[in-house]
């Protein structure tokens, strides 16, 4: 079974657990896993106003302001129900050199999971470079971690689209199980402590007010 027929493409929302994300990926021998979550939290549209079930009550970490926060609800992001530490993670990048989640302390980074295959992912990449460039001077990191098993079409991928964020190839899904991926995109904000702040299941317009007011805020921790 190739691995495109392993993620369902989501656009819906999905409540945030305490110790885990969303639910791990687990095919079945013969049939394509379908997104889903653990719990009975109700799904719901991308782009849907007004925060995710369960949210109401959550809040990002302390010394977040409003601004943010409004961010937050525009984007339609899920927020951790308690501060929960990113799981550190080495990853060797596409163009040679190597990324370790530890070593970004202080800045603000956004992992975003994808596939060429994906519609979704390939909807959203241009905008993700474009907020990649305004803000990675003042210290924001955006790495792409694509699932692709043929790492032949990444390569060619970022270089059609001028793709200049780095990326890293998890063919055997070891990170993306790591982070409880379950569908295609995904993203996750980490903020300047290490700590997850928010995460976006489905493609979003990474390059509007919101998104931007997002990585400032987060920078502005």
């Amino acid at each position: 079974m190739r691995r495109k027929h392993a993620l369902t493409v989501v656009v819906a929302a999905a409540a945030v657990a305490g110790v885990g994300l969303f639910a791990t990926l687990r095919p079945a021998p013969h049939t394509p896993a379908v997104a889903s979550t653990e719990g009975d939290a109700p799904s719901r549209p991308v782009g849907a106003s007004g925060p995710a079930a369960g949210d109401t009550t959550a809040s990002l970490r302390a010394g977040q302001g409003p601004g943010l926060d409004e961010a937050v609800r525009e984007l339609d992001l899920i927020r951790p129900s308690r501060p929960k530490r990113a799981e550190d993670f080495t990853v060797a990048l596409v163009r040679g050199e190597t990324l370790k989640l530890r070593e970004q302390r202080g800045k603000a980074v956004m992992v975003n999971f994808w596939a060429t295959w994906c519609p979704p992912c390939r909807e959203e990449m241009p905008a993700m470079e474009r907020l990649y460039r305004r803000h990675q001077k003042r210290g924001f990191v955006l790495l792409a971690v694509s699932v692709d098993t043929d790492a032949s079409l990444v390569r060619p991928f970022l270089e059609q689209h001028k793709l200049t964020f780095p990326v890293t190839l998890d063919a055997k899904m070891d990170l993306a199980n790591t982070y409880g991926v379950r569908a295609l995109p995904a993203s996750f904000l980490i903020d300047r402590d290490g700590y997850l702040a928010a995460l976006a299941l489905g493609p979003r317009a990474w390059d509007n007010r919101a998104a931007h007011a997002l990585i400032e805020g987060l920078l502005a921790q």
